[in-house]
């Protein structure tokens, strides 16, 4: 009995972490419903001018419009698009008033790295952004070749000489580059499979436990005989 008893005690406590850890999981999920809503309706806000003073913890996702000149230069950040392949978003400078921003003006394919393309005034509209696109596996930039891996506003603004402040454009800024604009597609939610593994690893336990406790129960009968 004292056999029975505890694996009736061990199997209930387990059953228990692991049904808490589906449940919380189911939580986290719609937490993480209301960020991902929340985000989607301050990007397709009504877009604002350019604040003065920028910050990512205020600003990060702000729609903004802004009036000003495209200028040469431009850096090239290697990405992928889904059924269009590889190929490199284009970031250049962009005066507005005085101050000179990046913007990302979108995708091109790689057969179109070196193409011309438009400079001069135009009117853009998008949204501020700090991608967080750097981990310990990103290479370098290949400065000779003009091929990023990523976009490190920071950096990007160095080699541009502009202000530390990335425009990513909602509008075409030139007919032969698509804008990849913000959204929240790329942002994870794997809540769900997350709670779906906790209660199936739940109903596993479940189900050990029970097997367990009556092939005890048996082994005892048979002992008692």
């Amino acid at each position: 009995m004292r056999r029975i008893l505890f694996l009736l005690i061990f199997g209930l406590a387990g059953l228990g972490v692991l049904i808490s850890l589906g449940v919380w999981q189911v939580q986290r999920m719609a937490w993480k419903h209301d960020v991902l809503a929340a985000i989607e309706s301050r990007i397709t806000a009504d877009p604002v001018a350019l604040p003065s003073q920028v910050s990512e913890g205020a600003d990060k996702y702000l729609p903004v419009r802004v009036s000003g000149e495209m200028l040469p230069g431009e850096v090239h950040v290697l990405v992928s698009v889904k059924q269009v392949g590889a190929g490199y978003r284009v970031i250049q400078p962009f005066r507005t008033g005085d101050r000179v921003i990046l913007v990302d003006r979108g995708f091109v394919p790689t057969t179109a790295k070196q193409a011309m393309r438009i400079t001069g005034p135009m009117d853009i509209t998008g949204n501020l952004h700090w991608p967080d696109e750097i981990d310990s596996y990103t290479p370098d930039p290949d400065i000779d070749d003009n091929i990023w891996f990523a976009r490190d506003v920071p950096s990007l603004a160095a080699a541009l000489r502009t202000d530390p402040v990335l425009l990513i454009a909602r509008s075409q800024t030139d007919p032969a580059v698509t804008p990849l604009p913000v959204g929240t597609v790329g942002i994870p939610n794997d809540h769900l499979q997350y709670a779906i593994t906790w209660f199936g690893l739940a109903f596993v336990w479940a189900a050990m436990t029970g097997y367990f406790l009556w092939r005890g129960r048996a082994r005892s009968e048979s002992d008692a005989l």
